[in-house]
């Protein structure tokens, strides 16, 4: 380990700390034949700034935390890559926690980033948080904090979000308008304000379309990142309505249980039921047939919410007022085969 210190620098050159300090630093009173001398003998000793030291001084840590509910979904790691990407072009490590859908770890975690002083904190929420005292508190100690995609819409801050209800209201009138009428929706659970939206998008869009809602079509999925919840939910489905001819599913990995279940059970898809998704990941294009789905700008959501973060944090440290701002994105319908006749 390295412990070149500036002292040691001084020593060698025969000057004073100070002069060192503040050639290191670019200081236009230090000469420029001086200062090259000081950078030159810098890197012959290996001198590496101490950090710790730096952040004291400066108060920033250029370190921001991201938590987000599960790595396993492709569209968290497409917002992570979008993330990742624009803090390196602006000089910002990313320390990334893993919720795991658990309100009490996601407590956890956020304190845990404030302790080790990170600058800011990016946040999806899990599907279990419906208290949001934590991220309030972060917020009056003035750490700022951008939720994205699973918001709370009583936290006073910046998001960056997709219309969760247009997109499932666009989602069900094309099934709508292709001709299918008994569409069922496997939703996520009942705390996730994205899964709220969306349930709210289906049961407008049949409602829209002179189509009476009926509350025996809708299943939840508690873990909505898992195929599992689609693959049984098809299941009962099945038994229980068995004349549905589309299902509408709060995620494309649900949607990927549903078409599992249906190709082991011999029901064709979608010449006997429909199936649309939402995300796009990439096993959409995979699962046979592949899934029609909403697009879901990860990427873009990522490198947008890190770019609000990232000037919040530099107006707190100006002491400029802080302009809370909501992003929305757009999303588009991909036709894929599992929809089409």
């Amino acid at each position: 380990m390295n412990d070149t210190k500036l002292i040691d620098i001084a020593s060698a050159l025969g000057i004073s700390v100070t002069t060192v300090s503040k050639a290191l630093k670019g200081y236009t009173d230090i000469s420029k034949s001086t200062r090259a001398r000081v950078i030159e003998m810098a890197e012959t000793m290996n001198y590496i700034p101490n950090s710790v030291a730096v952040n004291l001084r400066t108060n920033e840590t250029k370190t921001i935390g991201v938590i987000i509910p599960a790595t396993v979904h492709h569209f968290f790691s497409s917002v992570l890559n979008g993330i990742l990407e624009e803090a390196e072009k602006r000089g910002y490590l990313v320390i990334i926690l893993q919720s795991n859908e658990k309100y009490e770890l996601e407590k956890k975690q956020l304190a845990l980033l404030i302790q080790k002083r990170v600058d800011g904190v990016l946040m999806s929420l899990s599907n279990e948080t419906d208290d949001f005292s934590h991220i309030n508190d972060a917020i009056k100690k003035n750490t700022p904090v951008v939720l994205f995609d699973k918001i709370a819409k009583r936290v006073d801050c910046s998001k960056v979000v997709i219309n969760d209800a247009k997109a499932a209201f666009d989602a069900v009138s094309y099934l709508i308008n292709k001709g299918y009428k008994r569409i069922a929706h496997f939703r996520g659970s009942y705390v996730p304000q994205n899964s709220i939206d969306r349930f709210l998008g289906y049961k407008r869009a049949l409602e829209a379309h002179g189509i009476e809602y009926d509350s025996k079509l809708v299943y939840v999925c508690d873990n909505n990142t898992d195929f599992e919840d689609g693959y049984e939910n098809a299941q009962k489905i099945m038994a229980e309505n068995p004349d549905i001819d589309a299902i509408f599913a709060i995620t494309d990995l649900v949607a990927i249980g549903i078409i599992k279940y249906f190709n082991e059970a011999g029901i064709k898809t979608p010449e006997q039921v429909a199936v649309f998704g939402f995300s796009n990941w990439f096993m959409s294009t995979v699962i046979s047939p592949k899934l029609t789905t909403i697009d879901q700008p990860g990427f873009e959501m990522g490198h947008t919410a890190v770019s609000i973060l990232i000037d919040e944090i530099a107006d707190i440290k100006e002491h400029r007022p802080v302009t809370h701002q909501i992003i929305e994105l757009p999303t588009r319908i991909i036709e894929r085969e599992s929809t089409v006749k």
